[in-house]
Parts: C-alpha cells; sequence; structure tokens
C-alpha cells in the first residue's frame, strides 16, 4: 500500500485487533475499553469495521455513549458476565500478570505513585478474557514481582474468576499468558527488536520460542481502514491521537 511508513501505533492496533479475534479463544461479542485508551479504542473499532459483529462500549466517547452513569454501568454489565473482553495496564506488570496501579516501594505506594486501581481487581477477576497492553517495555514496568497487587493474575482455587490474562502487548513485544503455569511466553517481536534486546528490557523470565517471529504488518486493508473509517469515528474522542498518528487534522484543514 503507498502512503505514509506504518505507525507503530497502527502495528499495535493491527495486533491487538488479532488477539481479540483469536479463534482459540472464548468469543468477544462485547467488548469494554474502559480510561483513555486510543490504541486499544482503535483496535476495536479495526475489529469492528472490518465487519466482525462485536458491540462496543468504550467508556470515553464524547458522544453516542452507551453510558449514562458511567463506571457503575460497565461494572455492573461485567457482573452480569454481558462483557466479554476487556484492557488493563499497570505501572507495573510482573511474570504471573499482576498488576500494580497503585505505586511503588510499600504499601501504600510511598515511592512513585500511579493512578489508582479504580476497577481493575473487579474487570479482570470478572472479564472472561483481559488483554494487558502497556507501551512502554522496560525493566522498570515489567518487573519480577509487583511492589502492590491492584489486580492478580491468578487466584487461589476456590476463588470464583471468570478469566485472565490473554495476553501482555508492548511497545518491543506480543506475550501470551499461561494461566495453568501462571507464566508468558514470548510471541512475538516488532521490528527493530530481537530475543536479547527484549530479555534485556523484561524484569520478569519467560518462556522463548527457538526461533522469534515477527510482530505481522497491519495489512493493507487494515491500513486503510484504520486511515478512514476508524479515524472518523476516533476523532472526536481523541483528536491529538488521530492527528499524530492519523494525520487527522491535516486532512480536515485541507478540506477547510
Amino acid at each position: 500500500m503507498s502512503g505514509p511508513e506504518i505507525k507503530p501505533e497502527e502495528r499495535l492496533a493491527a495486533t491487538l485487533a488479532r488477539l481479540i479475534l483469536d479463534p482459540a479463544a472464548p468469543p468477544a461479542r462485547h467488548i469494554a475499553v474502559g480510561a483513555a485508551s486510543p490504541i486499544p479504542a482503535a483496535a476495536c473499532w479495526l475489529v469492528k469495521k472490518s465487519g466482525h459483529p462485536v458491540r462496543l462500549s468504550l467508556l470515553h466517547k464524547r458522544s453516542g455513549n452507551p453510558f449514562t452513569e458511567g463506571s457503575r454501568e460497565l461494572f455492573d454489565l461485567t457482573g452480569q458476565g454481558r462483557i466479554d473482553l476487556f484492557f488493563l495496564g499497570g505501572g507495573q506488570i510482573d511474570g504471573q500478570a499482576n498488576i500494580n496501579l497503585i505505586g511503588t516501594g510499600e504499601w501504600p505506594g510511598t515511592g512513585a505513585r500511579f493512578p489508582g486501581s479504580f476497577g481493575s481487581a473487579f474487570m479482570y477477576m470478572m472479564t472472561p478474557r483481559t488483554i494487558l497492553f502497556r507501551e512502554e517495555h522496560s525493566p522498570r514496568v515489567l518487573v519480577e514481582k509487583v511492589d502492590n497487587i491492584s489486580a492478580p493474575g491468578l487466584s487461589a482455587p476456590g476463588v470464583f474468576r471468570r478469566g485472565t490474562a490473554q495476553a501482555l502487548v508492548t511497545g518491543r513485544a506480543v506475550f501470551r499468558f499461561d494461566p495453568a503455569r501462571g507464566r508468558f511466553a514470548l510471541e512475538s517481536a516488532h521490528p527493530g527488536e530481537d530475543v536479547a534486546s527484549i530479555r534485556a528490557a523484561t524484569g520478569f523470565d519467560y518462556d522463548e520460542p527457538a526461533h522469534l517471529p515477527a510482530t505481522p504488518d497491519p495489512t493493507p486493508e487494515q491500513l486503510a481502514l484504520l486511515r478512514g473509517p476508524v479515524r472518523d469515528e476516533m476523532i472526536e474522542t481523541y483528536p491529538e491521537f488521530c492527528a499524530r498518528v492519523f494525520g487527522a487534522a491535516e486532512k480536515k484543514d485541507a478540506a477547510a
């Protein structure tokens, strides 16, 4: 496809979309996107604009938002088992898929302070599929053990939970999570990365394949959707992101 080179955000959106549509995973009929998350939102719109019959509930959508009472309705839907997939990140993420949104150091986070747990523990426990997403991939984010657990990747026997992490996507790589083993496995590396660079940037241990695949580029069809219909859906809610990644502002000015 001619035109601008592939942006990292476009590759990440296509990668998340591929995980959403994973045929080996339970179907994602209703997907929710919580806090300001333009790349997961782009992935969801890419899935929908590709013709897949998914319902999207985007908490920060400025107009046409299905939630009249915000997060309370999202939690109600999740508790009823009516949300199939959610996205979570963390100031820290460890090798057992625990996330920390509280802060570093002793409780209650006496070092660096993070935004707070909010509904992360509930969503992680009650959603059948969770994709962990964090653009920064460094030893300070991907740690051996989180300082504080906002939401656990695993639960003790007898503790009810509907699901756990499906995968972790970062700005460098894709990891799959095996809840039976409580361990990640490296699945692919983004352009410019290799086994050594990912290992050096990751604070937890994980499995890796004998031959590490490259994360696929978005297809020409996916790029056309991202730069057209997906951008048009997102520009009201994420104008700065759309201008930076898709050149939306320039296109709008040119038409004026």
